[in-house]
C-alpha cells in the first residue's frame, strides 16, 4: 500500500541491534584496553618503583655500614683508647658480616633498569677495601702499628670514601629511575583519563544518536497512528452516517409504504365485514383473524420502523423519542425502566441526539440481552456546557475484564467520538454496570 511516509515495512530493529553491537563492542575494546594498561600499571610498580624503592633502602643500610667503617677508622687513627689496633678487628667482623648481607641482598633487588657496571665496581671495591684491612690487621699482629695506621690513611680512607661516593651515585641513580617510572606511571594514568574521556563521549553520541533516532522514528509511527486514526475515524462517520441514512429510509419506507399499505387492508377488511350482512359465520371469523393478522404485521412494522430511525427524534427531539421508546422497551422485555432528568431541558442537534439515542439503545439491549437485571435507570442530564446520559442496572456486571468486548460496545465508543464526547464504562460494587455518555453541547443551543 502506497504512503507518504516512511515505508510501513521498515523496522528499527535492526538499526538498534547494530547500535547495540557497536555499543558493545565499544565497551570491550574500551575494558580490555583498560585491562592492558593496568596490568602494564601493575607491572612497573612491581617491577620498577617497588623494588627500586627496597634497592635504596638497602644502599642506605650499606652507607650506614661505610660510615660505621670510617667512624671506626678514625678512632684506630686517634689512638685515644688504650687498645692495640688488632681489638678493633671483631668490629669490623660485625661491620663486614653486615655490610656484605645488605650487598648481597642489594644485588638482588637491584633495579633492572640499571647498568651491570655500577653495582660490579661496588663488590669489587668492597673485596679490595677488605683485602687492604687484612694487611693491616697482619701489619698489626707483626709489631707494625705505625704502617697499620699509614695503611689507614693512603689506603682505606680513599677506599672508603669511593665506596661512600659509589653508594651515592647509586642512590641518586635509583632516584632517576624512581622519578622516570613516575613520569610513566603518570602518563598511564592520562592516557586512561583520555580514553575514559573519550570512552564517555562516544557513548553519549551513541545515546545521543540512537535517542533522536527514536524520537524521529516515534513521531514518524505516531504521526502514522494519527493519520490512520484520522481516516478511521472518517471512515467510521461515513459508514456511521450511510447507517442511519439507510435507517432512516427504511424506517420511512416501512412507516409511510407498508404502514399505509397495512392500515388500508385493514379498513378494507372491517368495511367488507360490514357490508357483507349475511355471509356465513366461519367466514366472518376467517375475516376478523385476517383484522388480527393485519394488525399484530402493522404493529410490528411500526416497532421496526421505531427501532431503526425514531420518527419523534426528528420531529420532536431527543426527550420525545425517550419518551416513546422507553415504555416500548420495558413492555417488549419486561425490564421495568425508571428514567430520570435533571436541568433545563433544550433543544439538541439532530446529529448529536441520534447517537445519545442509539447508546441509550444499545445499553438497553445489552442489559435485556446479558446482565439479567430485572430493572434499569436511565438519566439524562443537561448541564451548563454538556449533555450527560447514564443507564445503570442491577445485573451480572462485565467482570473479568469483558469492558473492551462486543461490536456494541465498539459502536458506543465510535458514536461518542464521533460527537467528541466520552463513553465510560464502570462496573457498580453492588453488581451492575454503568453507562456514562458525556458530550459538549454548543453554548449558542437555546432553552427549549
Amino acid at each position: 500500500m502506497p504512503s507518504s511516509g516512511v515505508s510501513y515495512r521498515r523496522s528499527p530493529t535492526a538499526r538498534l541491534l547494530g547500535g547495540l553491537v557497536v555499543t558493545l563492542t565499544a565497551v570491550a575494546v574500551y575494558s580490555g584496553y583498560t585491562v592492558i594498561q593496568l596490568k602494564g600499571l601493575q607491572a612497573l610498580q612491581a617491577r620498577t618503583i617497588d623494588r627500586n624503592r627496597i634497592d635504596s633502602l638497602l644502599l642506605l643500610r650499606i652507607q650506614n655500614s661505610l660510615n660505621s667503617l670510617a667512624l671506626t677508622m678514625r678512632d684506630m687513627l686517634e689512638g685515644n683508647e688504650p687498645y692495640p689496633l688488632t681489638a678493633w678487628q671483631r668490629q669490623f667482623q660485625r661491620i663486614r658480616t653486615d655490610l656484605e648481607d645488605a650487598l648481597a641482598q642489594e644485588a638482588k633487588y637491584s633495579p633492572l633498569e640499571r647498568a651491570p657496571g655500577p653495582g660490579d665496581y661496588l663488590a669489587g671495591s668492597v673485596a679490595q677495601f677488605w683485602d687492604a684491612l687484612d694487611r693491616l690487621f697482619l701489619l698489626a699482629r707483626s709489631g707494625e702499628e705505625r704502617k697499620a695506621r699509614d695503611l689507614i690513611r693512603v689506603s682505606l680512607e680513599a677506599r672508603q670514601e669511593a665506596l661512600s661516593t659509589a653508594v651515592a651515585r647509586l642512590l641518586v641513580q635509583n632516584n632517576e629511575i624512581e622519578q622516570e617510572a613516575t613520569a610513566q606511571t603518570s602518563g598511564i594514568y592520562a592516557r586512561a583519563e583520555r580514553n575514559l574521556y573519550l570512552f564517555v563521549a562516544l557513548m553519549l553520541i551513541l545515546i545521543v544518536s540512537t535517542t533522536l533516532y527514536l524520537v524521529q522514528y516515534n513521531r514518524r509511527m505516531f504521526d502514522r497512528v494519527a493519520a490512520l486514526s484520522e481516516r478511521r475515524s472518517e471512515l467510521a462517520r461515513q459508514l456511521i452516517g450511510m447507517q442511519e441514512s439507510t435507517f432512516r429510509s427504511i424506517s420511512r419506507e416501512l412507516h409511510d409504504d407498508f404502514g399505509q399499505i397495512l392500515t388500508a387492508v385493514g379498513v378494507m377488511l372491517q368495511r367488507t365485514e360490514r357490508r357483507a350482512a349475511g355471509i356465513p359465520d366461519a367466514l366472518r371469523s376467517d375475516l376478523r383473524e385476517i383484522q388480527e393478522i393485519v394488525q399484530a404485521t402493522l404493529e410490528k412494522v411500526r416497532s421496526l420502523s421505531l427501532a431503526l430511525h425514531p420518527v419523534a427524534l426528528d420531529e420532536a427531539g431527543l426527550e420525545s423519542a425517550l419518551d416513546v421508546y422507553l415504555p416500548g422497551f420495558e413492555k417488549q422485555t419486561g425490564i421495568e425502566i425508571r428514567y430520570e432528568k435533571a436541568g433545563p431541558s433544550r433543544e439538541i442537534d439532530r446529529n448529536v441526539a441520534i447517537h445519545l439515542y442509539r447508546v441509550l439503545q444499545e445499553s438497553l439491549s445489552n442489559i435485556a440481552r446479558h446482565s439479567q437485571s430485572p430493572r434499569a435507570l436511565v438519566r439524562l442530564r443537561f448541564l451548563p456546557d454538556t449533555v450527560v446520559l447514564e443507564v445503570e442496572d442491577e445485573g451480572v456486571g462485565f467482570g473479568n475484564g469483558k469492558e473492551g468486548r462486543g461490536m456494541g460496545l465498539v459502536s458506543m465508543r465510535e458514536r461518542a467520538e464521533l460527537v467528541n464526547g466520552r463513553v465510560e464504562f464502570i462496573d457498580r460494587e453492588g453488581g451492575g454496570v454503568l453507562v456514562r455518555l458525556t458530550v459538549p453541547v454548543a453554548p449558542e443551543e437555546t432553552h427549549a
